[in-house]
């Protein structure tokens, strides 16, 4: 097995959601033998969406444990795979 890097789109509940205060809790919440970097993405209207890149084993599983642990994030309402490449 090899591993890969895909990227999350983590999108807030509304504009009003602390970005910082956010970016620590994802932090706090996924490994960090896991994550690489958190990017952000303005949307319009004044969202503002986060890149996360993570980097996993594409065994069973793959994305879904990072990708259900975000989504029990409050302030955060959808986590989307946007990207994902086979690391050489």
């Amino acid at each position: 097995m090899s591993d890969v890097a895909a990227i999350l789109k983590v999108m807030p509940e509304s504009p009003e959601v602390d970005l910082e205060v956010l970016k620590q809790t994802i932090q706090d919440t996924v490994d960090s033998d896991v994550l690489e970097r958190i990017e952000e993405e303005p949307i319009g209207f004044g969202l503002v969406a986060l890149n996360v890149t993570i980097v996993v084993d594409d065994g069973e599983g793959g994305t879904e444990p990072v990708e259900e642990a975000l989504a029990n994030i409050d302030d955060i309402q959808s986590v989307e795979v946007t990207d994902v490449r086979r690391l050489m």
